[in-house]
């Protein structure tokens, strides 16, 4: 079983117009409503791989109620969302379909208790125990009321539970949690520049890497990713560019790290899968999920470039 953690879960509505023009009424073409956040968009990737997920995070209100039931008609979900006062967010991305161009507009999400911070560590320590637990995903902003660095609470207790890690998140939240030592820490190019002050991806990630991350995935948008590991430094590209709604791309490459990671993957194949999940979720239609045909038609088009350390 994988875990993923979405501490700022939302409901998410996608509207489709033919052509967004700013200061103009827009008629929509199509409504897309469902569960969200970046931990849920990874979840519902890997349930349609055939991995089992249990999803956890904070859930509440009107909205958060919506949000379980979306995930109820998920096959191979169990839901492990932890109830709270407030209610959940919503985000809203507004796709132009003659350009596929999205406009997307977040909500900031519940506040959380210190009461309720205490209760969902807990439980998350409580989920770390199980026997079938093989990697935990953290992923995405902190709602208001989280400390800010609850993610590298969450990073020590999964490493005290011998439990592998990997850290999908921004700003000072990634700045804590890098120090914390997650297996992999995927950012992508801004917030590699944020974390470290260099723009240049290999310089980047290097500093990413000596501020604590066991290995450093980069998501560059179209050009892939670049991953420095223990093992190796490799750059992964997609064949070319893929019309549609990158909302989502970078979940989907989480999901595909994670499920190499969970097969015990060489790196080269845990990228390739990674890149191909990625572009295929451009050409979906809404974030967490992806075109099976476009999957298996990149695959095997990915290009890996790299080399593994040399022996002592």
């Amino acid at each position: 079983m994988i875990v993923t953690v979405t501490p700022n879960a939302a409901l998410d509505l996608t509207y489709r117009v033919p052509v967004l023009t700013p200061h103009a009424s827009h008629r929509v073409t199509d409504v897309t409503e469902r569960a969200g956040g970046k931990g849920l968009n990874v979840a519902r990737v890997l349930a349609a791989l055939g991995h089992d997920v249990t999803v956890t995070g904070f859930v509440g209100g009107a909205t958060g109620h919506a949000l379980r039931a979306h995930l109820t008609r998920v096959p191979g979900i169990t839901d492990g969302l932890y109830p709270v006062a407030g209610a959940t967010r919503r985000t809203l991305a507004v796709v132009d379909t003659r350009t596929g161009d999205t406009t997307q507009l977040n909500e900031p999400g519940p506040t959380v208790t210190p009461a309720e911070w205490a209760g969902f560590l807990a439980a998350y320590e409580e989920l770390l125990r199980g026997e079938d637990v093989r990697a935990v995903a953290l992923c995405g902003s902190l709602p208001p009321g989280v400390p800010v660095g609850a993610y590298a609470v969450l990073i020590r207790a999964a490493r005290a539970a011998a439990v592998p890690v990997l850290l999908d998140t921004s700003g000072e939240p990634l700045r804590r949690g890098v120090a914390a030592r997650p297996d992999i820490v995927k950012p992508n190019a801004d917030e590699l520049a944020e974390l470290t002050g260099a723009h240049e991806p290999s310089r980047a990630t290097r500093d990413a890497r000596r501020r604590g991350a066991h290995a450093v995935v980069a998501s560059l948008g179209a050009e892939g990713l670049l991953a420095l590991t223990p093992e190796g430094t490799w750059r992964a590209r997609p064949p070319g560019p893929i019309r549609g709604n990158p909302t989502g791309a970078g979940d989907s490459a989480v999901a595909g790290l994670l499920s190499g990671l969970v097969r015990q993957l060489p790196w080269p194949d845990r990228l390739s899968n990674a890149v191909a999940l990625s572009a295929a979720t451009v050409a979906a239609p809404v974030a967490g999920e992806f075109d099976a045909a476009v999957y298996e038609d990149v695959l095997p088009k990915v290009t890996v470039t790299g080399a593994e350390p040399p022996t002592q």
